[in-house]
């Protein structure tokens, strides 16, 4: 089993117990990937946060763009290793980025302690794992909302940003690579993949 840099944050939860590795949240999220791959599906959760963030991925990377004076573009190649398989939005010589499109105003983090989320923190601790990078960025980007997203009773006013200047619509939040972190992480991603397995052959076994 490849655990792919965003479903990271599920496993690791703290259990009750101290004798155990995972809790009882991770082995559940554990269990439901296990029926996905046995049965040939996937669970999809689809929203217009999700399409927007999909749809206008390459407007967010310009805005960063845009403000920092750089050229990042978008990366294309995808990393394996013993446990994780990942694409990271933007790669450097010694930096991860992932953007973070949002919504709306009402939705944006303004400030970088508004928009911290655990799960986030272990994609990007993932990402450097794979890629060798000693930093990573998450970058959260408000961008003027595609106007096939919308619907005609939504509030304009939240969705058409253009108007507010580049760098007051990215919030950034820095991560430096942490060893001992990421020791913690390869001991869950072990102990995850076990119990996949384990619960696996049970499947083939019913």
């Amino acid at each position: 089993m490849k655990w792919h840099p965003s479903s990271i944050g599920s496993l690791m939860t703290s259990p009750k117990s101290k004798s155990e590795i995972l809790s009882a949240g991770a082995k559940t999220y554990i269990k439901s990937k296990a029926k996905e791959d046995f049965y040939g599906y996937r669970s999809e959760i689809n929203s217009k946060y999700i399409q927007k963030g999909l749809m206008q991925e390459q407007d967010s990377i310009d805005l960063v763009n845009t403000v920092r004076f750089e050229a990042y573009e978008k990366n294309t190649v995808r990393m394996v290793d013993e446990y994780m398989t990942g694409e990271a939005d933007i790669v450097t010589d010694d930096l991860i980025i992932d953007v973070k499109t949002s919504w709306s105003l009402e939705t944006f983090p303004v400030l970088a302690e508004d928009g911290y989320e655990s799960k986030y923190e272990w994609q990007l601790r993932a990402y450097m794992a794979l890629y060798d990078r000693p930093k990573a960025e998450l970058i959260y980007c408000m961008v003027t909302t595609s106007n096939e997203l919308l619907n005609e009773w939504e509030n304009l006013a939240i969705h058409r940003v253009d108007h507010i200047a580049p760098e007051k619509r990215i919030t950034v939040l820095s991560f430096d690579r942490d060893e001992d972190k990421e020791r913690e992480m390869i001991e869950k991603l072990s102990a995850a993949t076990e119990y996949y397995n384990e619960y696996y052959k049970l499947l083939e076994a019913k």
